[in-house]
Order: structure tokens, then C-alpha cells, then sequence
């Protein structure tokens, strides 16, 4: 068959019958790529490596509402009736623990190694809002960064990763509680920035192709050109997953109202609240902090430095000058949304957040950030009570 140019792999769609999800997996291990996809692990949804799409999470559905998280029988024949769980792609691209480089001496002179090589990934099943996450971590880590903006660190492992990578994004049709990717346009429906994009109906899917890449892939499959009642039914299940967001998001003047707020009493609220777990921030596809460790393994004489996952809410991370500089729950839930709302604009030129909800899910006592949001919108602050933050 003849692969369609960039115009068409745009536009044009095929229907790929379910028993052809095997196939696909075949397909891209026999290119050379680890396939990622969703998987039932302790009765949660995440993301691990799968040989067979016998491995893929199917007939399921999640309840997700604050501080709570449960899967449930669904339909049988269904692989995505569930969202997204508390791990993303994040995982594999910027791993939460990874060894940068270690050093040895042998006779009279140092060695060094560096970290491992970046692997070849091909994720299916990644969400709408998860590829919007991983186009904004492309402007973190320097693949893609915004004009005028400056990446916090070039990262060559992430960046290699990226290039190598392959999505096979899937559209929701059923959002979840805590889910607002509605209020960012992240979501239900992806937009850009995958390879292929599927939206499932009962015993197939509408498959859309957003690069070359994908539509060489969809042409190697048993897939056929979609009925017009195939792709009426798409339409109408995604304008269905639009109007039945779980949560909702003001987000004009966002930016502004957090900028007048630092003072609030809102931050004080939370602070009674806020266990300053740092779930939110690990469980985000988005956030970004690290920090680096050195070991010595005195048996081998070896030296290496291991780069983890940071959370702006551990004392250590704003430690300077013989203290931490936010040592409150207070100052430092303001920090985290303000930055993910507010501040990461004049960063990155986007938003921090993309409206996945995993915040909301998987904070132990259940603080929104949207009804946070909306209580500072329902009672703004005079413009003479703005100020530094403290």
C-alpha cells in the first residue's frame, strides 16, 4: 500500500477492527520498540511494558473523585473505558530515578561512565492530555522551547527519547471525576503531537494519523476506510465526553487573579488542609523538579551520581542559607499552584496544568484545585492587597 503524504496523513481515517490491537503490538516490537501501554497493576491503571495485547487493561472503568480511586468491571469488549491512572509517560521519558554518570579508578587514572542509553518507546493508549503534558516537558527540557523562554535543563537523555518515541494516543469518551481537560482544550479529542490517534466504538476504532510515521504504521494493519455512521458516532461521542467533564476550570484571567492573589486567605484554607505528601507533584505529568545524589560503594571504589524526582513541598527543595525558604504548608501549596496556573507562563509560554485530575485523585484528603481556583475567583482580592510572595 502506498503511505500518504504529510496532507493526507492529516485527514485521512481508517477503522481498525479490535482483534487488530495483537497485531499492532507485533507490529512495533518487530520495529524495535519497547511497547508501553495501560496495564492493571494492585488494582490500579499504569503504564508498563506489554509483549501482547492480551497485557492491556480491558473491560474496566475508573471512579475517580477526590482522594479516592477505584476500578470496576465494564464493558468486556471495551480497552479504554478507564482513564488515565497515577503514572504517565513522564516515567519513561524522565525516569524518577536515573544514574547520570559514575566514576572509577583503574591503575592511575579515572574512568567514567555515563547513564544509559535512551530507550525506544512506543506508548499506546496515552490520553490527550498526556500528550499535551509531553509537549509541554518538550519546552522544559529543551526539544521544542518556546521563543524567548529558557529550558531549566537541556536534557540530551530526554530529548533522544522523544525523537526515538512513538505515541498511539486514545481519544476519551468517557472522562473521569477529577478530569478538566475541557477547560484547558487538551481534551477529550487530541489535537496534535501524536503518531496516530484512535477513538474506540464497540468492535473497532476510528483511527486518525497525525505524521507519516503513522499512517506508514495504520497502512500495515487490517484497517479499512470508516463507515459514515462509524465516524458520526465518533463525532458524537467526543461532543458527549465534552459536556460530561468531571470537573471544571475557569481559566480566563487565571494568570491575573493568581498574580493579585498571593496573599489570599484561600492558601491559609488549604494549609489546615494540605498533608504536604508531595503526591500532586508525583503524580503530575508535568512536574519537573530533580535533585541528585552521590553513593560511594567502598567494596568497588565506585562513585555515582543519581538523578530523583523533587517535590516542592520537601523542606530540602528551597533549603539555602542555613534554612528552607518555604518552610510552611502554606507557602509552599501557594508555590505549586501558582507555579502549575500562574507563573509557568512566563516560563514556557503555557500552562503548567493540562486538566488530567491526577492532582485531585490521588491528594490523601482530596483538595481540588479547581474549587480552590474558583473560591479566589468568587472572592478576588482588592488590587491594593497584592503583593511578594512570602
Amino acid at each position: 500500500m502506498q503511505t500518504p503524504d504529510s496532507r493526507d496523513a492529516a485527514t485521512r481515517k481508517w477503522h481498525l477492527p479490535t482483534e487488530a490491537m495483537d497485531e499492532l503490538v507485533r507490529l512495533l516490537r518487530d520495529d524495535g520498540y519497547t511497547v508501553i501501554a495501560p496495564t492493571v497493576v494492585d488494582d490500579v491503571i499504569m503504564l508498563r511494558p506489554v509483549t501482547a495485547a492480551q497485557q492491556i487493561a480491558r473491560g474496566l472503568r475508573d471512579q475517580q473523585e477526590p482522594g479516592r480511586y477505584r476500578l470496576e468491571k465494564g464493558d468486556p469488549d471495551l480497552y479504554f473505558e478507564h482513564v488515565v491512572g497515577p503514572d504517565s509517560p513522564k516515567r519513561y521519558f524522565f525516569p524518577p530515578e536515573q544514574k547520570l554518570v559514575s566514576l572509577r579508578i583503574e591503575g592511575d587514572r579515572f574512568v567514567t561512565e555515563g547513564g544509559p542509553a535512551p530507550p525506544k518507546l512506543a506508548f499506546i493508549g496515552v490520553r490527550p492530555c498526556e500528550v499535551a503534558a509531553i509537549r509541554i516537558q518538550d519546552r522544559v527540557f529543551g526539544l521544542d522551547p518556546a521563543p524567548g523562554s529558557f529550558p531549566c535543563e537541556a536534557d540530551a537523555y530526554y530529548c533522544e527519547a522523544r525523537r526515538q518515541a512513538l505515541l498511539v494516543a486514545v481519544n476519551c469518551t468517557r472522562p473521569g471525576g477529577a478530569c478538566f481537560c475541557g477547560s484547558w482544550d487538551t481534551g477529550p479529542a487530541v489535537s496534535d503531537g501524536y503518531d496516530l490517534a484512535m477513538t474506540e466504538l464497540k468492535g473497532g476504532f476510528v483511527v486518525s494519523a497525525g505524521s507519516d510515521r503513522g499512517a506508514d504504521l495504520v497502512e500495515r494493519l487490517p484497517a479499512r476506510a470508516p463507515s459514515p455512521a462509524e465516524l458520526e458516532l465518533e463525532t458524537l461521542k467526543l461532543n458527549v465526553a465534552r459536556e460530561h467533564m468531571g470537573r471544571h476550570l475557569e481559566t480566563d484571567g487565571l494568570k491575573e487573579l493568581l498574580d493579585a492573589s498571593v496573599d489570599h486567605p484561600v492558601w491559609d484554607d488549604v494549609a489546615d488542609r494540605c498533608l504536604a505528601c508531595t503526591n500532586c507533584t508525583m503524580v503530575c505529568p508535568t512536574c519537573f523538579c530533580s535533585t541528585v545524589s552521590d553513593s560511594n560503594d567502598l567494596a568497588t571504589g565506585e562513585v555515582t551520581r543519581t538523578r530523583m524526582w523533587e517535590s516542592c513541598f520537601t523542606d530540602e527543595f528551597s533549603y539555602a542559607g542555613g534554612e528552607s525558604v518555604r518552610s510552611s504548608i502554606r507557602a509552599k501549596y501557594r508555590q505549586w499552584m501558582r507555579h502549575k496556573l500562574d507563573t509557568w507562563w512566563d516560563q514556557f509560554d503555557t500552562s503548567g496544568c493540562v486538566g488530567c485530575g491526577r492532582c485531585i485523585t490521588w491528594c490523601p484528603v482530596g483538595i481540588d484545585l479547581t474549587e480552590e481556583s474558583a473560591k479566589i475567583r468568587a472572592n478576588p482580592p482588592a488590587a491594593a492587597e497584592s503583593g511578594v510572595a512570602r
